[in-house]
């Protein structure tokens, strides 16, 4: 059976109404129909063709860093002063007191160190031999052997060599470096404690950093960190080899050198879908946007990236895509702000209720509900096609926007009102205290979304949105009574009972009913007053509360916002 079987003079009727029967449900919810959203004024002027406004200066009134739309701070986004360099993590504890023994198998002997040496054999011989000024070993009866410079293995292979050549048989050696020179090292420059600190040879250049508080975040540079030796620089340490490869050089500390951290050259902030923000440093050769995203951990699906900074020619504002940024060149000081600004080409549709096939479908983005509904097959007989409605996240969004907003106008104006007698005032504590808890239970409450789109066997044709939820309901032959009656239950449906027949049936109003607010709450989501409608089968009728208060304008203003949290969840909060 074809689920959409309206002809082609009623689809013409039923276009005539689209906009009121969308619209029915907002005059219950307060605003919770579905719209386009809120464009900007300057787009807004744009599209309708008006004069005095361009392209340019839309472009600054959008929030790119966000991925939403409006008016930006004249300032730009804040904060980016406040965002770390990338690798400034490593200064936070994690190196602290790990100083190293100097005991590994590429250490290398220095003056100091001292060697213990095991002879077994022809002759028998245990010594602990300093190695002395000039980078030799003693060794009684053999003499002096220069052993600076070697690693563990060449070390056992000199001294062996050298005993060996005195006592070529039945000799054995064993050596061991024993102990390392402590050495005093020298960090300066952009560094948070300048001054010597002590460690061993073969600590790492991040070790004695962190002693002197790390690298200075507004100034100091991670790419090129001097270690100065008798007035030369032996070696130059890039940190961000080891921050993403695992790779440092590591020189091998003597007594008085000196690590100096130099002035960085040149740094991008990264903010937007990434990961973290973070300042970038970049060198010479990487001033490009390749080498930047390289170094960036951005989120899956960034496409568009928005690109601030200073030229000789004046501020540059820029919006490329992904691939044309890697092609553009930075300059220091440049602000990138990466975007998830994605526009698929397809929805994804959720039907629940009778109906053949599966659950979810992946639609165009321009499909409409009455072309979606016609392609959709549903069991004969016992499906309700005249009572057809549909969940929406930005209506459910917009009804809880409303809630909040009525709680906190509700909040605002009571809770703050001042008391010119005494008597008031004790009034006004136990009206506080009423309000407090009732704001704290209505907060709670979670809207549906629910959207009316069928009323008086018309279905509207709205355009389907990603996300949306269609609910195709069964016909049922059951009433439900809720809210403030004694017993609530669901009962079968009687043709010619009255609402005050089936709440009878139910126990009558609970002590805390407002027998002046019913409701009845259709299949298909719409939300009428029980005086104004004839009951049918599938409907629910639901009891509002009273609220006990002689004040007649707080009163007036709970009973709004329960009234409005009845049609957006079906349920009722009482006080």
């Amino acid at each position: 059976m074809n689920l959409y079987s309206i002809n082609k003079s009623r689809n013409v009727i039923c276009k005539g109404f689209v906009a009121g029967l969308t619209l029915l449900f907002c005059s219950f919810a307060n605003g919770a129909i579905e719209s386009a959203g809120d464009l900007d004024p300057a787009v807004q002027q744009l599209m309708s063709g008006g004069g005095g406004i361009d392209a340019q200066q839309v472009q600054q009134n959008i929030d790119w860093k966000s991925g939403t739309y409006g008016q930006l701070d004249s300032k730009g986004p804040a904060g980016t002063e406040a965002i770390r360099p990338f690798g400034s993590q490593l200064f936070d504890g994690g190196f602290s007191g790990l100083r190293s023994d100097g005991l590994n198998s590429d250490y290398k002997v220095t003056p100091g160190d001292q060697v213990v040496l095991r002879i077994w054999g022809a002759i028998e011989m245990e010594r602990v031999l300093p190695v002395d000024a000039r980078g030799n070993v003693f060794i009684p009866t053999i003499g002096p052997v220069r052993v600076q410079g070697l690693s563990h293995k060449d070390l056992d292979t000199r001294i062996r060599g050298a005993v060996r050549a005195i006592y070529p048989e039945n000799v054995n050696v064993y050596t061991q470096v024993q102990g390392v020179q402590p050495v005093g090292v020298f960090v300066t420059g952009f560094v948070s404690r300048p001054g010597r600190y002590a460690g061993t040879p073969n600590d790492s250049a991040i070790y004695f950093l962190n002693q002197a508080g790390g690298i200075d975040d507004l100034m100091g540079t991670y790419r090129a960190i001097k270690v100065i030796r008798n007035g030369k620089t032996i070696e130059t340490i890039d940190l961000y080899d080891f921050l993403l490869n695992g790779q440092m050089v590591r020189p091998q500390f003597r007594d008085g050198d000196t690590l100096v951290v130099g002035e960085r050259q040149a740094s991008v902030v990264v903010t937007g879908d990434v990961e973290r923000s973070y300042r970038y440093e970049l060198t010479k050769n990487e001033m490009t946007g390749a080498a930047l995203t390289k170094l960036t951990h951005m989120k899956a699906g960034v496409s568009h990236v928005l690109l601030r900074g200073d030229r000789s020619s004046g501020p540059l504002t820029g919006y490329l895509t992904l691939a044309d940024f890697r092609q553009q060149p930075l300059q220091n000081g440049d602000e990138v702000i990466l975007s998830i600004d994605k526009r698929y080409d397809t929805i994804v549709v959720e039907i629940e209720g009778s109906f053949y096939g599966p659950s979810r479908y992946s639609l165009p983005r321009n499909i409409m509900l009455q072309d979606f509904l016609d392609s959709i097959a549903v069991p004969k007989g016992i499906t309700d096609t005249t009572s057809i409605s549909m969940r929406r996240e930005s209506v459910a969004q917009r009804q809880k926007e409303s809630l909040d907003e009525s709680l906190r106008r509700l909040e605002a104006t009571y809770l703050g009102a001042s008391s010119a007698t005494s008597q008031e005032a004790s009034i006004r504590v136990q009206e506080a205290e009423l309000i407090t808890k009732f704001i704290a239970r209505a907060s709670k409450a979670e809207p549906s979304g629910r959207l009316v789109v069928a009323s008086n066997d018309h279905i509207a044709n709205i355009r389907l949105q990603d996300g949306d939820v269609i609910t195709i309901p069964e016909k049922s032959d059951s009433l439900l009574i809720s809210g403030e009656v004694l017993v609530p239950q669901s009962v079968v449906f009687e043709s010619g009972k009255s609402v005050a027949d089936y709440i009878n049936g139910a126990g009558g109003f609970s002590s805390h009913a407002d027998k002046s607010k019913i409701l009845i709450v259709r299949q298909n989501g719409e939300v009428r007053d029980a005086g104004d409608v004839a009951l049918k089968a599938g409907d629910e009728i639901l009891v509002l509360p009273e609220v006990p208060t002689k004040n007649l304008q707080l009163a007036t203003s709970i009973s709004q916002i329960v009234y409005q949290i009845a049609v957006a969840t079906k349920v009722v909060t009482g006080l």
